[in-house]
């Protein structure tokens, strides 16, 4: 079938390598019987590839169903599935049928299948094998015959490895394995999908439409997605609903962007999107500032013995002459706590000078953000959009910082 006319039947947008190469295995795999597994993030879509798969299959006229194996308790998904016999355990007051028997002669499309317990998997795995089954409670094999479409957004040779998924079902789903790549590696497609879903949501509620210029599809572009189409059909409707400007701007998209302020700064620390300032954190800047003084200290001590050679003075027993950079208070692990504390700036007395030399005790990260900001803005002549690419951020955040260390423009 035509790629085209795939898209077109199944309202499907997007023309980036992986998205079409994904399509065209669902396509050649649909009239067959095999099983199949999609691999792909949360929220690319991949309910979208089994409709498909089935719709082309000679199943298309029986049954589909799509079963969340995350979102059934542990205890009474062999039941779902399944199904049990009358008094099979506790609450059990009827007969009843499970998705694989109500299914036979369709196909069921089993998502999330990393969560699906050990148990229960042993149970599928006889499916794929002998097409046979046993309900709960019961001692006698039942025959059913459907395809099996499994996906799941994690790495289950990782799972293998930790013992929570079987090796032997994992090669038995893994016929035919079709991968859906995530949105941020389909950027050609990201505007595409962005206006099929504000023009949809537009239309249906009659309102006008929005469009983004070119700096706001740019960053829209350049946005990781994280949550996928999902995210992005969420975002679009969002802004549809809420921006009183119906052309949206690079600032104006920045501000319904979730995260954008953590994932786009770039100034001097450099945190994960879970970053919080727990213990750890701290004891790791609690090492960097040891590591700062004692780098000072060895570059104070190669300036003093220059000076000494420069003064015709030998280097034999040189170190004892130099009196320590830092007071002991001042070494070892107490750098920060003692810069934290607010005291006063360390005063140092060499050899070389009896003049009382004034260390700059300020190693504080927020100074430092500041002193590029004001360069950056300086650099640009106050112009706010130019420096906050050259900082590689956001402009949006740029406004904050500015507004936070009250910087004079």
């Amino acid at each position: 079938m035509d790629l085209r006319a795939l898209k077109q039947r199944f309202a499907l947008i997007g023309n980036s390598t992986a998205f079409n190469h994904a399509l065209s295995v669902a396509v050649r795999v649909a009239p067959t019987n095999l099983a199949v597994l999609i691999n792909g993030e949360s929220g690319v879509g991949k309910e979208v590839f089994s409709k498909i798969i089935h719709t082309l299959s000679p199943r298309k006229h029986n049954e589909f169903i799509a079963v969340n194996c995350g979102a059934i308790p542990e205890g009474t998904i062999d039941s779902e599935l399944f199904g049990h016999e009358k008094g099979a355990f506790t609450g059990a007051s009827d007969t009843r049928k499970g998705y694989f028997e109500y299914v036979n002669g369709g196909t069921i499309f089993l998502d999330e299948i990393g969560e699906m317990p050990l148990g229960t998997q042993a149970r599928l795995l006889r499916i794929l094998e002998s097409g046979e089954f046993l309900k709960v409670g019961s001692s006698k094999a039942q025959k059913t015959d459907v395809r099996v479409i499994a996906a799941t957004n994690k790495d289950l040779l990782e799972l293998i490895q930790q013992g929570k998924f079987r090796e032997d079902l994992y090669y038995r789903l893994n016929t035919v394995p079709i991968i859906v790549p995530p949105l941020r590696e389909r950027k050609e497609d990201i505007h595409l999908l962005f206006r099929k879903f504000s023009m949809d949501f537009c239309e249906n509620h009659r309102i006008e439409p929005i469009i983004l210029d070119e700096e706001a599809q740019a960053m829209l572009s350049a946005y990781p997605w994280y949550g996928n189409i999902r995210e992005l059909k969420n975002l679009s409707e969002q802004i549809a609903v809420l921006s009183q400007d119906r052309i949206i701007s690079a600032e104006q998209l920045a501000s319904f962007l979730p995260g954008t302020d953590k994932r786009a700064n770039r100034l001097p620390i450099v945190v994960g999107r879970d970053y919080k300032d727990t213990e750890s954190s701290f004891r790791e800047r609690e090492m960097l500032y040891t590591v700062l003084f004692e780098m000072r200290k060895d570059i104070r001590q190669l300036r003093d013995m220059v000076m000494r050679l420069g003064q015709g003075k030998g280097l034999e027993n040189w170190e004892k002459d130099i009196p320590q950079p830092f007071p002991s208070e001042y070494t070892g692990t107490r750098p920060l706590k003692a810069l934290e504390a607010g005291s006063a700036p360390i005063v140092i007395q060499t050899e070389a000078a009896n003049e009382a030399e004034e260390v700059e005790e300020s190693l504080s990260i927020a100074d430092k953000e500041r002193e590029l900001i004001e360069k950056a803005l300086r650099k640009h002549k106050g112009k706010r959009k130019d420096a906050a690419l050259d900082l590689e951020i956001a402009e949006r955040t740029l406004y904050r910082k500015i507004k936070q260390y009250n910087i004079s423009i």
